[in-house]
């Protein structure tokens, strides 16, 4: 998170595609009054198999396009851009930024009895370790578990969240998890909530799943607390990519009609 912070204004959300819908969806549901405008980058999905320098990049042209839309400041509803983004380029970001690292891991602590914390990311996000160094910063003692999932945003993106081939994939990948007995998990993309329904069954009673997004956009609202703001609850959808796809995937996977029109965008 970079230190400056403007008067409250419109929120700008971006993520490589669908994922950053869980967080604009917790903003909406606990703060509807601010202006927020959302931006997915689905022609350059997915995010998490590309290098630094690269995401450093996209990370760069998507605040940027963002300010230039109106934005006052931006959740980055990424968690691979969150993890890989080194501190000294967040402060070069052209508006104050928030990730979702820190948030999913303090309320995966709040919420774990006993100790054993899963965590499913994109590989990029899992190779950084930010998780585990951010969790293991905040307590002594745990037993982390961190499994990269290449497969889960493109069958997400392509629809199939609750499709049998996400199933199978999940139970190859939340196999550790499981045998090391984590009572809670982080969603560490913000794509994976989109197929919570399948990854509670497959995980069991008992675990609890932590979704990213939604506990970055609680954080970042409760830091707007006391800042009077402007916005008339308008919202706002640019895509990258293909915008049709986009509205029907975002509407199947939500179940509602959050968003307005989506427009298709140029960077």
């Amino acid at each position: 998170m970079t230190t400056q912070l403007h008067a409250a204004g419109t929120i700008g959300v971006f993520d490589s595609g669908l994922g950053g819908l869980t967080a604009l969806r917790r903003l909406r549901a606990l703060a509807p009054q601010y202006d927020i405008i959302y931006f997915g980058d689905t022609a350059r999905v997915p995010y998490g198999t590309r290098d630094t320098e690269t995401l450093i990049r996209f990370a760069r042209q998507n605040v940027e396009f963002l300010r230039e839309q109106g934005a006052e400041r931006v959740l980055v509803a990424c968690g691979t851009i969150s993890s890989v983004l080194p501190k000294e380029d967040w402060a070069k970001l052209p508006l104050p930024c928030w990730g979702v690292i820190h948030a999913a891991a303090d309320a995966a602590l709040a919420a774990t009895k006993n100790g054993r914390i899963g965590i499913l990311a994109t590989p990029a996000t899992i190779r950084s370790g930010s998780y585990v160094q951010r969790l293991e910063s905040r307590a002594e003692g745990l037993v982390t578990v961190p499994v990269a999932c290449p497969d889960f945003v493109p069958l997400i993106e392509s629809g199939k969240a609750e499709s049998d081939e996400f199933r199978q994939a999940a139970r190859g990948y939340l196999a550790d998890i499981r045998a090391a007995g984590c009572d809670t998990v982080i969603l560490g993309c913000t794509h994976y909530p989109l197929a919570c329904r399948i990854l509670g069954e497959e995980l069991g009673n008992g675990v609890t799943l932590i979704d990213s997004g939604g506990e970055a956009a609680a954080a970042l609202l409760n830091q707007l607390q006391g800042i009077p703001h402007s916005g008339s609850g308008k919202l706002r959808c640019c895509v990258s990519g293909d915008a049709g796809v986009f509205a029907r995937n975002a509407e199947a996977l939500l179940g509602s009609s959050l968003l307005p029109q989506v427009e298709q965008v140029t960077l």
